[in-house]
């Protein structure tokens, strides 16, 4: 039940490789498309996805807050599929939502940002300055949302486990190294260890997106963990009163068998919306 996360910049191809392999390997390729085919039974629409897909959120107003919480269910979303096991996670900071599963493969795709302003402008027939305009913007979007959301360098070589220049090498003997590294038997050790962490993680997302979809997000600074369906909650509120509400909100998502708090309580005056 191995997965995959492939991270990648714009105009590398790395998209047609991702179906090679989960045609190949008859895994789920969790891309924008099947993601969108998931929604409605998250209460996500398409527009709702289009606001935060891959998009660094903020927290400053009621609206970024509940976009926050939408976002939250969208990585729901793939950490569900990932529970099934035989997946590809494409883009969404996907190696990051898995982090410390021992049973993930994670695989980037680069290439000279000339070669990939070519190879886009050329798939998508339109005007080289176009395609250097698009692709600067996506690499400042993709790895500011890295960056922002999960603390970390998107082009850091050392967070992948294989790097692939598609400037310098065909699809098919990309897929041929990603098919074999993902049938190396350690990446099977420890395998029911991770999946009870990827279970304690779902669980942190669905806690997640029901505080931040409160009228408490305002005043919320949180961090969750959970642990076989017990919840603990730290971080910061303004009262005693907003403790036993993030105790009571936390304790009705499916899933949680009990809240523990180890919130503080400081005097501050949020912003205004």
């Amino acid at each position: 039940m191995a997965i995959i996360t492939i991270s990648r910049e714009m105009g590398t191809g790395a998209y047609a490789v991702a179906k090679e392999l989960a045609k190949r390997l008859k895994y789920t390729l969790i891309d924008r498309v099947k993601i969108e085919e998931l929604a409605a039974s998250y209460g996500l629409t398409a527009d709702i996805l289009e606001r935060v897909d891959e998009k660094p959120p903020s927290y400053r107003t009621a609206e970024d807050r509940m976009q926050a919480a939408h976002l939250a269910t969208m990585e729901t979303i793939l950490l569900d599929c990932a529970r099934k096991g035989n997946v590809i996670l494409y883009g969404r900071g996907g190696q990051d939502l898995v982090k410390g599963l021992t049973n993930v493969l994670k695989v980037r795709f680069i290439a000279p940002f000339e070669d990939r302003v070519e190879k886009f402008a050329e798939r998508e027939w339109i005007d080289p300055d176009l395609a250097r305009e698009l692709i600067r913007k996506s690499d400042l979007q993709l790895g500011g949302f890295i960056h922002f959301y999960f603390h970390r360098d998107w082009s850091e070589p050392l967070a992948y486990d294989l790097l692939f220049n598609t400037s310098l090498f065909t699809p098919s003997a990309m897929v041929e190294c990603v098919m074999a590294a993902v049938k190396d038997p350690r990446l099977k050790e420890g395998e029911e260890e991770s999946m009870a962490r990827l279970d304690n993680y779902i669980l942190s997302k669905r806690v997640e997106a029901a505080l931040l979809k409160s009228s408490l997000a305002r005043a919320l600074s949180l961090c969750i963990a959970a642990d076989e369906g017990a919840v603990t909650l730290s971080g910061h509120v303004q009262s005693e009163a907003e403790i036993e509400e993030a105790i009571r909100i936390a304790g009705e998502v499916e899933g949680v068998t009990d809240v523990e708090s180890e919130l503080d309580v400081i005097n501050f005056k949020p912003a205004k919306d």
